[in-house]
Order: structure tokens, then sequence, then C-alpha cells
């Protein structure tokens, strides 16, 4: 493994840079936002000049987190960051330009491709989020808004402390940052427990769709683009859709196909991961992640990909 630093270390790191832009990744979802916004606070307090970049897949979801935080037409860094992203092919286009300059990569997924001058990395993480803690700290004390950003970050990669990720550690990071002020239940009620309409929709045709294989124990769903269109459903209405699929009784491993535009799918992969390794089958399809929870963006129609995937699935089993 390449040498990394801890976080006490890009905190320092941190203090000796200035004019900062934070990166994040494709298909941007809490973690990474989270990680943007809290840490992007945590350098202004600290007297950084800092902002996030713009990135045009962010839902509405998350783009309240960002107000005020992002870097205006023609910014030039002097230092860049990246939170949260382990591979070059999940920069965003826009961010495409900064591939080289990267100066820190914050990240936790064991699939990191050492893309920057020093990494922070401990793929022990539940999130990112975790990580930027310790370093937010280390910069100051961890002010409501910066806490705001960051359990948001925490709580939406470990599915609200549920998935198997989530450790002794993971809550008592959520606890400093419950302490340092959140509105918890509200947070809670916003991103875990309210859908939209269309949401609801989506999920019933997902379901009625569903198809088993290996005696019931692999779940594989698709979201077309024609059931989005139907339903006037944006990808919002498919934040966090992956899980959907794994809540199925006896069900190891859900797969879900987001059927994209230009012929390519993204693939989704939830597993019990003392059963099959997710990385490692999306590791086969151009992708990655880690152990319970990976992806990969994939060429081919939702056919096509389905039976890529259930060839990578049975060839990491050695069927």
């Amino acid at each position: 493994m390449q040498n990394t630093i801890t976080p006490a270390e890009a905190a320092e790191f941190l203090r000796s840079r200035d004019q900062f832009l934070i990166l994040t990744h494709l298909r941007p979802d809490g973690d990474t936002t989270g990680c943007a916004a809290g840490l992007c606070r945590a350098l202004r307090q600290a007297g950084k000049a800092a902002y996030v970049l713009f990135n045009p897949e962010t839902t509405t979801l998350f783009t309240p987190y960002l107000e005020g935080l992002l870097a205006p037409e023609g910014f030039e860094p002097g230092t860049v960051v990246s939170v949260d992203i382990a591979a070059r092919s999940l920069f965003p286009e826009n961010a495409r330009v900064y591939l080289d300059r990267v100066d820190l990569a914050i990240d936790h997924h064991p699939s990191q491709e050492f893309f920057a001058r020093k990494t922070c990395l401990d793929a022990g993480r539940a999130a990112c989020g975790e990580l930027v803690y310790d370093i937010a700290r280390a910069l100051g004390p961890v002010t409501p808004e910066q806490a705001v950003a960051l359990y948001v970050a925490i709580a939406t990669d470990c599915g609200c402390f549920a998935y198997g990720n989530t450790t002794a550690a993971t809550h008592r990071t959520a606890a400093a940052l419950i302490d340092a002020g959140i509105p918890l239940a509200i947070l809670n009620k916003f991103h875990f427990r309210t859908k939209s309409f269309r949401r609801l929709k989506l999920e019933s045709k997902i379901i009625d769709g569903m198809e088993l294989f290996e005696e019931g124990t692999v779940a594989v769903a698709a979201v077309t683009l024609e059931m989005m269109a139907s339903l006037g459903a944006t990808s919002r209405d498919t934040e966090d859709i992956a899980n959907l699929v794994g809540q199925l009784e006896g069900v190891k491993t859900g797969v879900t196909l987001r059927e994209m535009e230009g012929g390519r799918c993204k693939l989704s992969v939830r597993t019990d991961p003392t059963d099959l390794d997710a990385g490692r089958v999306c590791a086969l399809l151009g992708g990655g992640g880690h152990a319970a929870a990976a992806g990969a963006a994939v060429e081919g129609s939702v056919e096509q990909v389905k039976a890529a995937v259930l060839a990578a699935i049975r060839q990491v089993k050695g069927r």
C-alpha cells in the first residue's frame, strides 16, 4: 500500500496551505457532499479561503448544504483537495482539469488509486465524514454548521447506522456531532423517513420487475429510462435506491441497474460481505468500492449489463 498520512498530519498540511478548492465525485451522495461542505467551513473558520467546485449532478437533496460555498467563476486554487473520491474515473467532467493537481485526497475506500500528492486514507471508516471530522476538530472547534454537514455525510453512508460498516467509532463520532448542536430529528426525518410520491411509485415498478437468481440469494432490479420518464422522476427520486433490493428476505446480494443515456448502466451491488465481496465483483466490471457496497458504470443495455454482473458474481464465487 502507498504511504498515507493521518488526519492530524492532514490538518497540519492544510494549515500550511491556502486558496482551497474541494472536489466531489460523480453522482454525488451525502458523504462526498457533506465532507466537502464540512471541510470547507472548517477551513474558512481557520482563516483560509476555501470553496467547493460546483458538481452538476448534485441533487436538491444535498444542495442546501453547499449554499454560499461554491467556487466563483474563474477562481484559481492554490490547493486542491478531493473528498471521498477513490478513482480518477469518478472525477466529474468539470473537475478533470484538476486530475494531476490534487494535493490531498481524503478517502475511506480500499480501492483508492493514490492519484494525489498526499492521501489521508482509512478503509476501516464507515464514511469519509469520520476522517473529515477528525481533520476539522484538529483545525479548530467544530461548529453546528460543520456538524450538520458531517452528520449527513456519516449517517447517509451507513444507512442511519444500520449498515454493516457501522462501528462503535462511528457512533462516537455521531454523538460528538449531536453534542455540537445539530437538529437531529429534522435531519433524520428528511434523509431517512421522507419519500416523494414519485419515489414510492418507482419502488413499486422496481419490485414488480425484480428477478431472483442463485436459488433466491441474488436479486437483480432495473431502473430504466422508460420508468423514470413515465413517472417524471429525477435523480433525487433514485437516491439510495440500491438498498431497496437487498431488503428482500433471503437475499444476500442485491444488484440495481440504472439505465443511463448513451447506452450504459450505473451498477450498484450490495452484499453480505461474508458471502460475497462486492468490490471484487465491480472491479471485474471497471468499478470498485467496499466489500459490502460497490459500483461501476458499464457500457451496454440493461440485459447486457445484467448478464455481465451475474457472470462476475459467479466468477468471484468460483462457480
